[in-house]
């Protein structure tokens, strides 16, 4: 999980943990970006919105050196997204962009369905 919102990813992470889920959180994009590159998850959950490198920022990085291949990316936001940007953020690979705040079990539930 990378999301700039300690509590949030604070939250979320004891609760998959909580439900038998291993959880690597990024406070920080760079540091969420560096933890993609070198290690493989089921899924990445990522905010769009966050300070000096954002949940696009990450994308279009991956996207550009063709590291998108295999990755499960559900973005994240509390923020209103065009239409344009959520075609872009899906041409790239972004698997999805749910709405902020969600409901942890909802949550849960939307990604063990799209792993199948």
């Amino acid at each position: 999980m990378i999301d700039d919102n300690v509590d949030i990813s604070t939250a979320f992470s004891k609760y998959f943990i909580r439900k038998g889920h291993e959880c690597a959180v990024s406070n920080v994009g760079q540091n969420g970006l560096s933890m993609i590159e070198n290690n493989q998850y089921d899924a990445i959950l990522m905010d769009l919105a966050m300070p000096d490198f954002s949940g696009p920022d990450i994308v279009e990085s991956l996207h550009n050196r063709n590291l998108m291949n295999g990755k499960l990316i559900v973005a994240l936001t509390a923020s209103s997204i065009t239409d344009e940007d959520k075609a872009n953020l899906k041409t790239r690979g972004v698997h999805s962009i749910l709405k902020k705040p969600i409901d942890p079990d909802e949550l849960l539930d939307y990604l063990s369905k799209i792993k199948k």
